[in-house]
This record gives structure tokens, sequence and C-alpha cells, in this order.
């Protein structure tokens, strides 16, 4: 049976924690990005860990790893104590950096540092079960199936696999999108496409198969593409994505394709994506009005420039239609300023519930 996420919808952020810095002086400006960072997971190249003698490589490499445990940890404990609306987080995919690299396999494996990520996620993933959070992983354009070229496949998954690890350690190993969990990735090359990505995916750990879905882009796989994926795993819609792909349709929830995308999670509430385009682009656009596509390409902004994300979700006519969409499915604000965007749209949608209760 699938594992069924808590039926009230949720939103949230995309991997880093932003504080709204106020003015202050330069001591308290200093404290707040030391807050900042206490709060985000940090990393190490390999090239810099291959410089050092390993004593400090050992060392090294166990401090940023303790350091991304704790701030994993604080992550889903801020999250947690939000209204339940938003009790959703992507996390970043750097916990253990180098996981998968030949160079410190070893380190990995030795039992101090072995024991101190065993406990570290398994209490994360305690913890985000315990407060209601659902998680998510959405690895980088690396992290891709289909492919002509066999060492991007063998690193797509083997970056898939260890997202799929990650989650096993926290707890969320076992069955069909356990709690809501989902490694969200897109399809890949155009050349072999949704057939590629089909004959890759077996190969993926029995976890990782269980765990995966996949989202439509802007360029060569919209939705209707992806959609021929429905039947093997679900789909994450990203309402921006087919905005550019598109060419300016919006969806609304009584699209029969919504549909095709309720049924490919098999009783797990579905996750979506929304963002809109940047704040520079979008000027002199009416806020209360949705984006006109084709009027802001003949204005000469680019498809690139329409695509980027902006930093705060400054359209209420698009949050509006997310509001209606979470009916739905559950939804990842991908906007630069991060949290301080969920939370922003947040309070929109809580005030237009409000409005209908008057």
């Amino acid at each position: 049976m699938p594992s069924q996420a808590a039926p009230h919808p949720r939103l949230g952020f995309c991997c880093t924690f932003v504080l709204d810095e106020p003015p202050g002086t330069h001591a308290t400006l200093k404290a707040a990005r030391e807050a900042t960072r206490v709060m985000n997971l940090t990393t190490v190249t390999m090239a810099h860990l291959g410089k050092l003698d390993p004593a400090a490589r050992r060392e090294k490499l166990t401090g940023v790893v303790t350091h991304n445990l704790a701030a994993l940890a604080r992550q889903i404990a801020w999250v947690g104590a939000r209204p339940p609306l938003e009790r959703l987080l992507r996390m970043g995919s750097n916990v253990l950096p180098g996981y998968t690299h030949s160079s410190v396999q070893a380190l990995y494996a030795e039992p101090e540092l072995r024991a101190a990520v065993e406990a570290g996620l398994a209490e994360a993933g305690a913890l985000a079960r315990r407060l209601g959070v659902r998680l998510s992983f959405h690895p980088g354009p690396f992290c891709l199936l289909a492919s002509r070229n066999p060492a991007a496949i063998g690193n797509g998954l083997s970056e898939l696999d260890y997202h799929a690890e990650l989650f096993g350690l926290m707890g969320y190993g076992g069955g069909w999108h356990p709690h809501g969990a989902h490694i969200n990735i897109h399809v890949g090359a155009g050349d072999p496409g949704v057939a590629g990505f089909r004959e890759t995916l077996p190969r993926a750990s029995r976890m990782a198969r269980d765990l995966v879905t996949v989202e439509n882009d802007e360029n060569l796989f919209g939705l209707d593409e992806v959609l021929r994926l429905a039947d093997l795993v679900p789909v994450v819609l990203d309402l921006h994505h087919h905005w550019v792909e598109s060419g300016g349709s919006y969806i609304e929830p009584d699209d029969a394709r919504i549909a095709r995308v309720i049924a490919s999670w098999r009783g797990v509430r579905p996750v979506a994506h929304i963002s809109v385009s940047r704040e520079a682009v979008a000027a002199g656009c009416d806020a209360a009005r949705l984006p006109d596509f084709p009027a802001l390409r003949e204005a000469g902004h680019s498809v690139r420039d329409l695509a980027a994300h902006s930093d705060l979700m400054w359209n209420r006519a698009v949050n509006d239609l997310v509001a209606r969409h979470l009916a739905w499915a559950d939804f990842e604000i991908e906007a630069k300023a991060k949290n301080l965007a969920s939370m922003q749209i947040a309070a929109h949608i809580l005030s237009l519930t409000e409005a209908e209760a008057a």
C-alpha cells in the first residue's frame, strides 16, 4: 500500500535558510550572517581535500559533516515550528560532501564517522516525522537517466542512489514515497529522452525507484512529454516551467492533465513547483494580473530571462493560482529568497482563507 502524506496542504522552501537582515551596525549584521551560516549546509571540494594530509583531510571532512547534520536538524526544527501550511522542506544535496567520490569513500566507511552519519540522519528523519515536515531532495542537473553517454548515466545512477541512501538512513527507506518523501529529477538528454529514462531507471536501487519523481521542464520535456512516464514514476508539475514551455499557458486544477498527475502518485499527495519571473523582468507588470508571456516577449525579454526565478513571490495572481492548486498538491516555492518567499505566499493564502470565511 502507498504511504499517504498528511491530507492538509503544505508549502515550503528549497535548501537554504535566509535571514531577513534588519538595518544595523556592522556587529549586528555579522551576528545575523553567522546565525544564517549556522542554519545552512556547507561543503568542501574534493580538490581541497586532496591537498591535505590524511589527518587534516579526515578532520576537515568530519567537521563539515558534523556541521551539516546539525544544520539539517535545525532547518527541520525551524520548519516544524511554522504553521502546518508551511511544513515542507527541500533538503540540500550536500549533506555528505563527496560521498560517492572515490577519494573519500574510505573516510565515510570509518566506524566513527559512519556512526555519526547514521545517528545524525536518523535523528533528523525522526524529528521531521514527529513535527509533520514533508521532505524532499532535488539533485542537480547532472543526475539524469537519459543520455547516450555511459559515464553520465553511471554518475546519474550513483547520485540517485546516494540520495536514496540518505533517505534510507533517515528512516524513509520502506515502500512507495513514505510520508511523501521524494527525490525529484529531470528526464535528461533529448536523445534518448523518455525511452532512455525508462531503460535506465531499473538499474537504480529499489529504494531509489520507490522515491524518484520526474518534473516537466521549459525546454525539451514539457508536461505532455513527461506524462508519458506517469505509469512509471510520479510527475511533479512545475507551473512556471509549463508557462515558459507553452508560451504563456496557465494550468487550472480542472485541467484533464491534473488527474493524470495525481494518479501517477498512486495515493500519495502530489508535490508541485512554483516560481515567477524576476522582479526586474516583470517591472511594470500588474501584480494583480497573471504575467502575460507574449507581451513580455514582445517587450524584448528573452525566454531565458522569463524562466529565471524571482526573489519573492511578487505576483498576487500567481499566488492565487497556487491557492487553487493546493486542493490537490503541496508546493515547493522556488524563489531566491527561499523561506522569506514561502512565508510570503503562505501569508497571502492565509489571507484568502480568512476572507472566504468572513
